[in-house]
C-alpha cells in the first residue's frame, strides 16, 4: 500500500525544513503528522496512541530547538514516531519495528537525532541532565530537554535524578507530558497528586492573571521580578499543594499547559528556552489524540496491531482449530485457580497487569493482587516484605525489566533466602521491540544468585506444574519461572497440577550417540528438529531439563556415561547460561564429550519476528537439525570439549 504524507510533510526532511514554516502552518504540519502515523501503523504495525499524543510537542520542540544540536530525550521511546519521521526517516517509516529496518524506540547508531538509546522507562531526566553538566563543563550554550511521562514519574531514577537536578545548576528542561496512563491507568500518589495541578482553577487562573500583568510591567520599576517571583511562590502555597513537590526540588514549575494547543506550546518554549538553569514544564495531552476509538479505550490502543483505520477493526489471525493460549493467559488464570486454594497468596506487577494479565487476578480478587506502577525495584522489595509475613508473593516482571530490580532480588530477597516467585515474562526473544526488551540475560543474571532456584516451562502445562510447585509450603527458596511472550504449544491446556521437585529434568526421547538438552519453551524446537532427522536415521535423545538451576544431576551423570555428543538449547545468551551451566557440571565431573550451546550470541539482537530472530540467533528447529548434523557428520569420537557459542 502506498502512503503519500501531506504536502507540507513532504517538504520536511530534517528539522531545518520545519523551521522554515509559519507558525500558522505549524496546525496543518500537525495535522499530517498525525494522519501519516495513523496511516502507517495501521498497515505496518507498532505502537499507536502514544506518539498521536505528543504530535503537538514533538512539533514544537523541532521548531524551537535547534536539533540535534540541542538534545532531546524521549522517555521509553514509543512516542518518538513523529521525531522519527520528522528527522530524516519518514520515507523508511514503513520498516518501524521490522527485520533489519527502524528500531521502534529512538537507538543512537540510527539518528544523531536520537541522542540516547531508550526502551525501559525514567531513565530520560538522569541522561538530559548528565549531558547538560557535561554541556557546562564544555562551555557549549547546548540546551537538554527530557520529554518523561507521568507514569515513567513513578520510577525511582526519576526521582533520583530531579533530586540531582536541582542542585546542579545545569540547563535543562523537564517536560511532564501528563495523560495518566502509561500502558495501563497509572497508579498511586502521583497520579492524584498531578490530578490535584490539573484540577486547581483558583490557582491556575489566579497564576494565569499574575503573570499576565506582571509582564506588563517595565523592569527596573519597584516591583521587580525577583519580587514577582517571591509573590507567585505564595500564592502556589497558599491557594493549592500544586507545585510544591517539583518546586522543593528546586526545579522552576511552569503549567499545566494545553498540550494540543502548538502555538501555546511553541510560545512557551522560546520562553524557557531563555531561562537558565533547571525547570520543569507540565503538560496535559490525551494518549491517542485525534483518533476517536484509541482516546476512548487508550489500552487496547497502545500497539494494538494492524486495523482497518476507517471502521477500526483490528485483524486478528483466523484459525480452523483450536489454538494454544499464550503463557500469560495461563499464569493469569493458574494463579487465581491456586489462590482460591490458597489464601497466602498475593500478586504483585510494576505497571503490566495487562501484559502480564495479573489484571484477571485484580478484578477477580482486588485486595490480592497490586500494580505498584512502574517501580520494579519497589515490587521486589514489597514482595520481600510480603514474604517475611508467611505470604507467597507471585512477583509478575518482564525479563528485560527485572534487570532494573536486581540489587533488590540479591540484597531484598536471596541473602534473606525469601521464598518469592518471580514469574518472567518475555523472556527470550521478545520480536519486534528489539534489543531493549528481549529477555536475554535472565538465566545467567538468576543463576549465580545463591538460594535461587531457576526453572522454565516447555508447555503450558508444566508452568502450571512450576507454578503450584512454588506456592507449596515446602518451597522455601526463591524461585523463578521464566515464559516467552506469545502462545504455547497446547490448546487444551487446563491440566491437573502436579509438584514438580526442584532440580528433576526428564526424558522425552532415549536415542543413540547423541543427545539434546533443553531448557524451556525450545524443547518445543528441539521436539520438531528430531522429528526432521528421523527420515534421516539420526536419532537423538532429547531431555527436558526444566531446571538450570539446581540442576538435575543425575539426569546429566545419565547423558554425559552414554553420550559423547551433547547439544544444549535455550532462549537466552549461551554467556553463562543453561549451556555454561551444564559445562560446568562437566568439567567437576571430569566427563568429555563434544557440546554445542545453541542459544543467543554474545551481540546485541535488534528487532524482527521471533521466527527471525529465532532463525538468525540459530536455535530454532532447522538450526537444531543442522547441529546434529553437523555433530554425527564429524565423526569425531574422542573425547573432546568444544563449545561453540
Amino acid at each position: 500500500m502506498d502512503i503519500t504524507p501531506g504536502p507540507l510533510l513532504q517538504q520536511i526532511t530534517d528539522p531545518k525544513d520545519l523551521k522554515k514554516l509559519s507558525r500558522e502552518q505549524l496546525h496543518q504540519v500537525c495535522s499530517e503528522l498525525r494522519q501519516y502515523i495513523i496511516d502507517v501503523v495501521s498497515t505496518h504495525g507498532g505502537h499507536f496512541g502514544a506518539s498521536l499524543g505528543v504530535v503537538e510537542l514533538t512539533v514544537a520542540l523541532h521548531y524551537v530547538f535547534n536539533t540535534p544540536y540541542d538534545q532531546l530525550v524521549w522517555d521509553v521511546g514509543h512516542q518518538a514516531y513523529g521525531h522519527k519521521i520528522l528527522t530524516g526517516r519518514r520515507d523508511n517509516f514503513y520498516t518501524n519495528r521490522k527485520y533489519k529496518g527502524l528500531s521502534g524506540f529512538p537507538r543512537r547508531a540510527e539518528s544523531q537525532y536520537d541522542s540516547f538509546g531508550v526502551g525501559h522507562s525514567s531513565t530520560s531526566i538522569s541522561a538530559a541532565l548528565g549531558m547538560a553538566m557535561a554541556a557546562k563543563y564544555k562551555g557549549e550554550d547546548r540546551k537538554s530537554v527530557a520529554v518523561i511521562g507521568d507514569g515513567a514519574m513513578t520510577a525511582g531514577l526519576a526521582f533520583e535524578g530531579m533530586n540531582h537536578a536541582g542542585v546542579a545548576d545545569a540547563d535543562m528542561l523537564i517536560i511532564l507530558n501528563d495523560n495518566c496512563m502509561s500502558i495501563d491507568q497509572n497508579v498511586g500518589a502521583l497520579k492524584e497528586y498531578l490530578t490535584d495541578i490539573t484540577t486547581s482553577r483558583t490557582y491556575n487562573k489566579l497564576k494565569d492573571d499574575i503573570w499576565n500583568a506582571l509582564g506588563k510591567l517595565p523592569v527596573g520599576k519597584r516591583f521587580t521580578r525577583e519580587m514577582a517571583s517571591k509573590l507567585e511562590h505564595s500564592i502556589k502555597g497558599f491557594v493549592s499543594k500544586s507545585s510544591n513537590l517539583f518546586e522543593a526540588l528546586n526545579l522552576r514549575y511552569f503549567g499545566p499547559i494545553d498540550g494540543h494547543n502548538i502555538t501555546k506550546l511553541v510560545d512557551v518554549l522560546q520562553d524557557l528556552k531563555k531561562i537558565p538553569g533547571p525547570k520543569l514544564l507540565h503538560i496535559l495531552t490525551v494518549k491517542g489524540k485525534g483518533y476517536s476509538l484509541a482516546e476512548k479505550d487508550q489500552t487496547k490502543w497502545h500497539a494494538p496491531g494492524l486495523f482497518d483505520k476507517i471502521t477500526g477493526e483490528i485483524y486478528k489471525k483466523k484459525f480452523d482449530l483450536p489454538q494454544p493460549p499464550k503463557y500469560q493467559d495461563v499464569f493469569g488464570h493458574t494463579i487465581i485457580e491456586l489462590a482460591e486454594k490458597n489464601n497466602k497468596i498475593l500478586g504483585v506487577t510494576p505497571a503490566m497487569p495487562s501484559g502480564s494479565s495479573l489484571k484477571f487476578m485484580m478484578d477477580k480478587m482486588p485486595d490480592r493482587a497490586f500494580d505498584v506502577g512502574i517501580c520494579e525495584q519497589h515490587a521486589v522489595t514489597l514482595s520481600a516484605g510480603m514474604a517475611t509475613q508467611g505470604m507467597k508473593v507471585f512477583c509478575n516482571i518482564y525479563s528485560s525489566f527485572m534487570q532494573r530490580a536486581y540489587d533488590q532480588v540479591v540484597h531484598d530477597v536471596a541473602i534473606q533466602d525469601l521464598p518469592v516467585v518471580f514469574c518472567l515474562d518475555r523472556a527470550g526473544l521478545v520480536g519486534e521491540d528489539g534489543a531493549t526488551h528481549h529477555g536475554a540475560y535472565d538465566i545467567a543474571y538468576m543463576r549465580c544468585i545463591p538460594n535461587m532456584i531457576v526453572s522454565a516451562p516447555m508447555n503450558e502445562s508444566e508452568l502450571r506444574n512450576l507454578m503450584y510447585t512454588a506456592q507449596l509450603d515446602t518451597t522455601v527458596h526463591p524461585f523463578v519461572i521464566r515464559y516467552p511472550r506469545g502462545e504455547g504449544v497446547m490448546p487444551v491446556w487446563k491440566t491437573e497440577m502436579k509438584e514438580i521437585k526442584p532440580g528433576t529434568g526428564r526424558k522425552l526421547k532415549d536415542g543413540e550417540r547423541i543427545a539434546i538438552l533443553s531448557f524451556g519453551h525450545p524443547g518445543n524446537f528441539a521436539a520438531a528438529a528430531i522429528r526432521e532427522l528421523r527420515t534421516e536415521e539420526l536419532n537423538p535423545a532429547h531431555y527436558d531439563m526444566r531446571f538450570a538451576k539446581p540442576l538435575d544431576e543425575n539426569l546429566l551423570h545419565e547423558v554425559f556415561a552414554k553420550f559423547d555428543k551433547v547439544i544444549t538449547v535455550e532462549d537466552g545468551t549461551v554467556q553463562g547460561g543453561f549451556g555454561s551451566a551444564v559445562l560446568e557440571f562437566m568439567a567437576m565431573h571430569h566427563y568429555g564429550a563434544e557440546v554445542k550451546i545453541l542459544g543467543m550470541p554474545d551481540h546485541v539482537i535488534e528487532q524482527g519476528t521471533p521466527k527471525e530472530l529465532q532463525k538468525e540467533c540459530g536455535y530454532d528447529a532447522p538450526a537444531i537439525a543442522a547441529a546434529v548434523r553437523e555433530m554425527m557428520n564429524e565423526g569425531q569420537h574422542s573425547v573432546i570439549h568444544k563449545s561453540i557459542l
